[in-house]
């Protein structure tokens, strides 16, 4: 593992024959970058991009991929991250410990392990409560993408009851999402999100039992898994999945069931990345589908 600079921030390069990952340490934690090979990297780089937290000043996003927490409350939520973080090596990779943040007392863990010969990462979160009062929340994953590809939205398509009388599966949409916009396409299958667009902004979240989300963009697949608890008590209208796009950026985001945080515990969420090259784009999305079964 290297250091490098990405953007002014210091960053720990994790990488196998396959992947390069670049982690923060002056900051954070994120995850940078995510290449496959020689390749650009996915995810957007935005150095200027910032969201005010009241009371608290600028949370800056950076990019990639970042750990918070739900439900989002832009005095909580929105807490700066400006502080370098604890480097801790692990096998096959590396732990990011933040420091716990003021007011609220939460501590965000991001661990990172890079398979040996796939090009398969493994991006386990973890939310601690270091204070003296407890939170109801649940952790929330995000990995934000340089915008121009589509996103793949797995639904739900197996009946439910053996009356075949109830419904099987639930939207939720953010008020500024402009179902209209030409860039959602609401399939029986799936739901596709266009990272194309020039203003506004949309967001779609849904229960995920098939437990993936997928971005392709120039010929690249990236793929991540996280489980799904049935029955579990989920956010944002039961949602484990969420899409959010603007014209800087897509996310895909995955959140874990809601707990009662109390002094001294902790929740922890895991997702699975996957990075396939050479994926063709298909209106059936007939390789994509192939891929993704192979896991």
């Amino acid at each position: 593992m290297n250091r490098v600079e990405l953007n002014g921030i210091d960053c720990l390069e994790i990488a196998n024959e396959h992947l390069s990952l670049l982690a923060t340490v002056s900051v954070g934690p994120r995850i940078l970058s995510l290449k496959a090979s020689a390749g650009e990297n996915l995810f957007a780089v935005l150095p200027q991009a910032t969201l005010d937290c009241p009371g608290g000043g600028l949370f800056h996003f950076y990019g990639g991929h970042r750990l918070w927490h739900a439900p989002e409350d832009p005095c909580t939520t929105y807490q700066p991250d400006d502080s370098p973080v604890r480097l801790e090596p692990i096998e096959d990779g590396v732990r990011l410990v933040q420091d716990a943040q003021p007011r609220i007392f939460l501590e965000k863990t991001i661990e990172i392990r890079l398979a040996s010969g796939s090009p398969k990462v493994w991006v386990r979160h973890i939310v601690a409560n270091r204070g003296a009062d407890s939170h109801r929340l649940a952790p929330w994953a995000i990995t934000q993408f340089r915008p121009g590809g589509v996103a793949v939205l797995p639904q739900a398509t197996r009946w439910v009851d053996n009356k075949l009388v109830l419904p099987n599966r639930s939207i939720a949409l953010w008020p500024y999402t402009d179902l209209k916009s030409g860039f959602i396409d609401l399939g029986n299958e799936t739901i596709l999100v266009h990272a194309r667009m020039r203003d506004g902004m949309l967001k779609i979240g849904f229960p995920n039992p098939a437990g993936w989300m997928a971005y392709w963009i120039d010929g690249s697949l990236f793929v991540k898994r996280a489980a799904f608890r049935p029955g579990a008590e989920y956010l944002d209208l039961g949602s484990s999945s969420e899409c959010y796009c603007d014209p800087r950026f897509l996310e895909l985001e995955t959140l874990g069931p809601v707990v009662q945080l109390h002094p001294g515990s902790s929740v922890e969420h895991v997702e699975a990345w996957t990075v396939h090259q050479d994926v063709r784009w298909t209106d059936d999305l007939a390789e994509i589908r192939s891929v993704v079964a192979e896991g």
